[in-house]
């Protein structure tokens, strides 16, 4: 499973997701001018990455249920 490509850009996706994730703490946790600039779109990137990986797992379910 780990060699089939769908998998990988899969995982590739969550890892941006925690990625973003991340990033969002992070500038909570930094506040003043650097968290008022950056929190609203960090919350969208992460909605947008977790979009994206939540289809892509769809994908490979729905994909890989007959085999």
């Amino acid at each position: 499973m780990a060699k089939d490509p769908l998998f990988i850009v899969m995982a590739i996706a969550m890892f941006v997701v925690v990625g973003v994730l991340l990033f969002g703490i992070g500038s909570f946790a930094k506040g003043g001018e650097f968290n008022k600039k950056y929190a609203n779109k960090a919350m969208r990137w992460r909605i947008i990455a977790q979009f994206v990986a939540v289809m892509l797992i769809l994908l490979f379910v729905w994909l890989r249920r007959g085999a």
